[in-house]
């Protein structure tokens, strides 16, 4: 028997305009669900990969690509070309205050070809490895393709239905991967159960011009009771503004001109181009958050990236813990897809590999936020870099977790 997740369908079964069959249906281009794509592609399995919006270029989406992600893609043969792509590399993360700084993590020590984070625009990085993939002729992408619905035989996932050019589309599948970010479709269709944290803080993203002058890389600012993160785009600076949880609508209501004097009052060397900074559409809002699900996977049906674990911004970590999730999701299904006998204990093996690294990291941001960011953002005195931060040994390990994760992971396939 054949049914929907959703006891009221929004179509009839006449109205589906074609039905496809593949071996894995990943929902969601993002950097996980298109590099999972691309390894299963590389080993001959039938892939579809399923992307609601018409193209790739979305603002304010993550642009950092660790070491780790450097590694494999190293191990990949791709390396090279993508760092011939524009880029900025960032070799410190620093914080500084009106009167101190300190280096909250250094990448140059990590033993790595790649002892830096690479400043790429997701948006280029998404279309290179799609286009990459789109060279085996087993792979499929389509654009435009909102999922509303998975399908379910005897209570196992065997596909989804999704609206897009010009009406319903039904895809068959052995296996359905829901890579569909923070705010993932399949997570909700599939009744997943997640346990959640309660970040103390909200992010306003903006972009202001970079100098030729100005230091290169990334760095922190810190005012009383404001933080601000600046990461070098080349031409631009992308400036994360930290605000306490729940503060936007205060701010908005004090309007953008006191918004745009504190960010001076931070960063005093901005103030002869915040001016370009002259409408709240400039300015977007990301409410942080930081969770995962209690099991990232059901029958035919295996959740990976932000779908399985929304992270914190701090550290920038989520591009990298997504991708890995990829590569080992690859280790653990390609073969069984490939032989015809995927069984759950193979999806399993994902969360089994990569839930103790989740864990840990969101650990690590837990304790940045409290330590460090909402002390910031609730006192009105000067910040002092925390003692530890001035031992290399122990700078160490952030630059580790963040640049390499708690695990190497390497592709196997």
């Amino acid at each position: 028997m054949t049914n929907s997740l959703s006891e009221n369908p929004a179509h009839d079964i006449h109205d589906i305009i074609d039905v496809q069959t593949t071996d894995c249906c990943i929902v969601g281009g993002g950097p996980a669900g298109a590099v999972l794509a691309l390894l299963l592609a590389r080993q001959g399995i039938p892939v579809m990969l399923l992307e609601a919006h018409k193209d790739f270029d979305r603002d304010f989406r993550g642009d950092t690509i660790h070491p780790s992600v450097m590694e494999i893609m190293a191990e990949l043969g791709l390396s090279d070309r993508l760092l011939a792509l524009p880029h900025s590399k960032i070799r410190q993360l620093r914080i500084q205050t009106a009167e101190d700084s300190a280096i909250l993590a250094d990448f140059s020590h990590l033993k790595t070809n790649y002892p830096y984070i690479t400043m790429l625009p997701q948006v280029k990085f998404l279309e290179f490895i799609t286009q990459e993939t789109q060279k085996y002729p087993n792979f499929q992408l389509i654009m435009g393709a909102n999922v509303q619905e998975l399908i379910i035989t005897d209570g196992v996932v065997a596909g989804v239905r999704y609206r897009g050019g010009g009406g319903w589309h039904e895809i068959r599948s052995k296996l359905t991967v829901g890579a569909d970010g923070r705010h993932s479709k399949l997570r909700q269709l599939g009744g997943f159960e997640s346990v959640e944290t309660s970040p103390s803080m909200d992010v306003l993203w903006f972009r202001l011009p970079r100098h030729p002058e100005d230091a290169e890389g990334g760095m922190g600012r810190i005012g009383k009771g404001h933080i601000l993160v600046m990461l070098d785009r080349g031409e631009e600076w992308q400036v994360a503004y930290v605000i306490p949880k729940g503060g936007y609508q205060q701010l908005r209501t004090a309007g953008l001109e006191e918004l745009k004097k504190s960010v001076v009052e931070v960063v005093p060397e901005l103030g002869n181009r915040i001016s370009n900074l002259h409408d709240w559409s400039q300015v977007a809002f990301l409410s942080v958050e930081s969770s995962r699900v209690k099991r990232w996977y059901r029958p035919g049906l295996l959740l990976i990236g932000d779908a399985a674990h929304v992270m914190s911004p701090v550290g920038g970590v989520g591009i990298n813990y997504a991708i890995q999730d990829a590569v080992v999701a690859a280790n653990a299904i390609a073969k069984p897809l490939k032989n015809q006998n995927l069984q759950l204990k193979d999806l399993a093996k994902v969360q089994n590999q990569r839930e103790l690294p989740t864990r840990i990291i969101q650990a690590f941001q837990t304790i940045i936020q409290k330590q460090i960011f909402t002390r910031i953002l609730t006192s009105d005195q000067t910040f002092q870099p925390p003692a530890f931060l001035r031992l290399p040994i122990l700078r160490d390990f952030p630059a580790r977790l963040i640049g390499l994760g708690l695990f190497p992971v390497h592709v196997q396939i």
